[in-house]
């Protein structure tokens, strides 16, 4: 099993040393793969998501990304252990310097999307899954972050103790009082299905109640399993 692993991470061009074994594929984040594995010097299944940094704005959206999780620390946020480079190497700032970043995480057993493809939630699950979102954000939301990405994709769930954390800050940005955060949000690059449909038609101004609007949604699909704006054609 973890020489399948190994050649798992091979195939994906992960480079990390001897260190990290039994790779198994987990999906994809807003800017890189994202694979489990084990952490040999632990023995703890740790998460792995790894950026290519192949130019000057993918190493732009590397570095929001990485300075933004590192100022996150909270119980109902994925907790980031460490920042790798290639070789697994410490990357101590260097970042410049490297070809690619791997960004070593919590691992959680599921996500919302998985949970909801099985059926609506009781109200008794959707509440308590509520609350912690809405504790999560407030927290982000008091360091000055917007997700900005909010779907039930980027909601992990604990299936033990049913944790809810907020993960995936690749579309993250800090809150700047001396910017305006005007500019169009990619529909390639943001989820449309949980946008305010002011938002779509004129994506200007944006504040935190962009999260705030991303979450009413995820509850209305929790206890519906519906979207409230898909395309039902």
């Amino acid at each position: 099993m973890a020489e399948r692993g190994d050649c798992l991470a091979s195939a994906y061009g992960y480079d990390l040393g001897g260190r990290f074994v039994d790779f198994q594929p987990l999906g994809f984040g807003v800017n890189g793969l994202v694979l489990s594995a084990v952490d040999s010097h632990t023995c703890r299944k740790v998460a792995v998501k790894k950026i290519a940094l192949s130019d000057a704005r993918s190493m732009k959206h590397a570095l929001r990304e990485i300075k933004i999780i590192r100022r996150l620390d909270h119980d109902n946020i994925v907790k980031v252990y460490e920042v790798l480079g290639p070789k697994g190497a410490d990357l101590q700032g260097e970042l410049f310097k490297c070809s690619v970043a791997y960004i070593v995480q919590e691992y959680m057993e599921t996500d919302l999307a998985r949970l909801l493809e099985q059926g609506t939630l009781s109200e008794e699950h959707a509440k308590l899954f509520m609350y912690q979102l809405l504790r999560g954000l407030k927290y982000i939301h008091s360091a000055n972050v917007l997700h900005r990405d909010l779907k039930p994709a980027n909601i992990f769930i604990s299936t033990e103790d049913l944790v809810l954390k907020i993960g995936d800050f690749g579309l993250a940005r800090i809150v700047d009082q001396h910017y305006s955060h005007k500019g169009y949000l990619s529909e390639g690059l943001v989820t449309k299905w949980y946008r305010s449909p002011r938002l779509l038609l004129s994506p200007n101004n944006y504040t935190k109640a962009i999260d705030m609007w991303a979450a009413g949604c995820i509850l209305a699909e929790m206890l519906t399993g519906r979207m409230l704006f898909a395309d039902t054609r």
